[in-house]
């Protein structure tokens, strides 16, 4: 079956980095767009970043833009996303997702496969 595997999370301090990866198992990685998202207690799955299968094109929400950077290698079916300058309200779950489309990348419940989650916590 599939799988999703997240790492990499932690503490961090406001203006630290990490770096979290996503592997996975039972699928056809490189036919997939692969998001991450966040999730803050309380709060909606939010959108951070995805790429398409070729590396060619990456959406990513403005309030990231500059700091993180979504990368693929298909060689080893993982994602990675790294966080640089890292603030409090950064804060959340973070999930990676899989999706066979390649439009409406926001959108979570176009996702047909999640990870478990990793937390991400920045303290001030």
């Amino acid at each position: 079956q599939v799988q999703l595997v997240e790492s990499g999370g932690g503490l961090v301090q406001a203006g630290g980095s990490l770096r979290l990866s996503c592997a996975a198992s039972g699928l056809t990685f490189s036919r997939y767009t692969m998001g991450w998202f966040r999730q803050a207690p309380g709060k909606e799955r939010d959108f951070v970043v995805a790429v398409f299968w070729t590396n060619s094109f990456t959406d990513v929400v403005d309030s990231v833009k500059g700091r993180f950077t979504m990368s693929r290698d298909n060689a080893k079916n993982t994602v990675y996303l790294q966080m640089n300058s890292l603030k409090p309200e950064d804060t959340a779950v973070y999930y990676c997702g899989a999706t066979i489309l390649r439009s409406a990348v926001r959108d979570p419940n176009k996702y047909a496969y999640w990870g478990q989650g990793t937390q991400v916590t920045v303290s001030s």
